[in-house]
């Protein structure tokens, strides 16, 4: 760290404290793992979608996505953060990313029912609210949940 803080301009080294560095780095590792977890959701919804249409598939595919994100940022965002046992950090971030959870799967079950191409290529929805909900989402599990 003390190696990229030298290389950058004088202005930028007095705002790039190494706080703030590691938690760009904490971000990005979010961000990474969301992108996992994007993948994951949009995996569940296209195998699922046939079966048991797209809003129940979407709300399997939130959970199993938000599982694997947990877990993720478990070991690698917010390795050796947090307390107690796994089950009940994975309900803390379950519970404390209900606002991102809002933000998620609002934007997803407003743009399959107002926009027929996101319903017929749902990872659209599937981006707009992973996207609307990754701000909230790093706040509350960096705030509430890994701490």
């Amino acid at each position: 760290m003390q190696a990229l803080l030298r290389t950058m301009p004088r202005p930028l080294r007095r705002i790039a404290t190494p706080e703030r560095i590691a938690l760009v780095e904490q971000f990005v590792r979010f961000g990474i793992v969301g992108a996992i977890g994007f993948a994951v959701d949009t995996a569940t919804v296209y195998g699922l979608r046939g079966a048991v249409g797209l809003y129940v598939a979407g709300a399997i595919a939130y959970i199993t996505a938000a599982t694997s994100n947990w877990i993720l940022n478990r070991i690698w965002t917010f390795r050796g953060q947090g307390s107690g046992p796994a089950h009940r950090q994975w309900a803390k971030f379950l519970l404390a990313n209900l606002v991102g959870f809002v933000l998620n799967r609002g934007a997803y079950a407003v743009l399959v029912t107002v926009w027929p191409l996101a319903a017929a290529q749902p990872v659209i929805a599937i981006a707009a609210g992973t996207a609307a909900g990754m701000f909230v989402n790093f706040g509350l599990s960096r705030r509430l949940v890994f701490r």
